[in-house]
């Protein structure tokens, strides 16, 4: 094994070891959800990725001329408001954990302005993982 490969497999095995946190399972609030694996200390980043999520906004219009399954799919994952909708740069077929936290007006964990996410409280192990999406997008979110 090469000396580079020595080092991402090294950490590789920090990131497992120190911040891999969550799992997705059924959810009693909303069908899937992230739940902890283990403990997850108040100010930890428990859906620490080494992928950038980037997105890139399309306006509703646009939108509008994909297949309808698409459309569905994502409304159903995407952050979208009045003006535009956002799009991870890594596609669809590509999942980050975080679009699979459901809304609660009682969080554990909260988005950062970065994009980031930080537990504002201990969670324990099995237990899930939601945030406020009201306060984290500025916006009130209703659900039907």
């Amino acid at each position: 094994m090469s000396d580079s490969n020595k080092k991402i497999k090294n950490a590789l095995f920090k990131h497992l070891q120190e911040e891999v946190y969550c799992r997705l399972g059924i959810s009693p609030l909303h069908g899937i959800g992230v739940f902890a694996l283990r403990a997850i200390p108040k100010g930890a980043n428990p859906l620490k990725s080494w992928l950038k999520n980037i997105e890139i906004k399309f306006s509703h219009d646009e939108i509008k001329k994909l297949p309808k399954s698409v459309q569905k799919q994502i409304k159903l994952f995407c952050y979208y408001d009045k003006k535009s909708v956002e799009i991870p740069i890594m596609g669809m077929n590509t999942m980050d954990m975080a679009i699979y936290l459901n809304h609660s007006k009682t969080p554990n964990i909260k988005m950062k302005k970065d994009g980031t996410f930080v537990c504002i409280k201990p969670i324990k192990t099995g237990e899930e993982v939601t945030m406020d999406y009201d306060h984290s997008f500025g916006e009130t979110h209703i659900f039907k």
